[in-house]
């Protein structure tokens, strides 16, 4: 699997869509970062305590609200999937994941899953969270195209999936080291380019492991 090759897929699936790229980008983490905002002054007992960081109740609310916020996570990762594959998307697709309760339920569940997981494989060390986190990172997709797995059986055939890959995996996502740090430079406006095209070159990334575990398995 080539990353080159990888990346200029996703930018050919960007192509005369990067408003709507963008625009998923915003929304998502946008409405991700600053949901929680008004319930945190809220736990931490006003707008001055809030930005000082001094309630243990806000840090309970912030983390409680990535989870609750979190199926907004995989609603992104689906609508640039649908962005790899040439299809038709929209910018309500985002909300998909909260219009049905078993689905939200399922992809907040997901969420839970592969952060404890996570997490408890970096008690050991640091390495083998990150490595967790690599053979995990095929999860939202598979729930996409497999909606009958189980959160457990989605995670199972990302490992699976991910067996001998998660080293390009990882150098793909370390070859938009230079995209992110030009876009700090530019004071955070390069991610307005430098998130979608990472988020599309993740999803031609699953669409080309597809590809290549099919052709192994004939």
């Amino acid at each position: 699997m080539n990353i080159g090759t990888i990346k200029r897929e996703a930018k050919a699936s960007l192509k005369n869509r990067w408003g709507l790229a963008i625009l998923l980008t915003v929304v998502t983490y946008g409405l991700y970062t600053l949901l929680p905002i008004p319930f945190e002054i809220v736990a931490s007992g006003g707008y001055d305590n809030w930005l000082k960081d001094e309630s243990d109740s806000a840090s309970w609310i912030s983390t409680a609200s990535a989870i609750v916020f979190s199926p907004l996570l995989m609603a992104n990762y689906w609508a640039f999937l649908g962005l790899a594959r040439g299809e038709s998307v929209r910018l309500g697709h985002l909300f998909k994941t909260f219009q049905h309760f078993g689905l939200y339920i399922k992809s907040l569940g997901i969420y839970v899953l592969m952060t404890l997981y996570v997490m408890l494989w970096s008690l050991l060390l640091l390495i083998p969270g990150i490595i967790k986190a690599l053979a995990y990172s095929q999860t939202y997709y598979i729930c996409k195209d497999n909606p009958a797995y189980s959160m457990n059986q989605a995670i199972t055939e990302s490992r699976r999936l991910m067996n001998g890959y998660k080293g390009q995996y990882f150098l793909l996502l370390l070859s938009f080291l230079g995209w992110f740090l030009l876009s700090i430079i530019t004071l955070g406006i390069g991610f307005l380019w430098s998130i979608p095209y990472l988020s599309a070159s993740l999803a031609r990334f699953y669409e080309n492991l597809l590809n290549e575990r099919s052709s192994h398995a004939e």
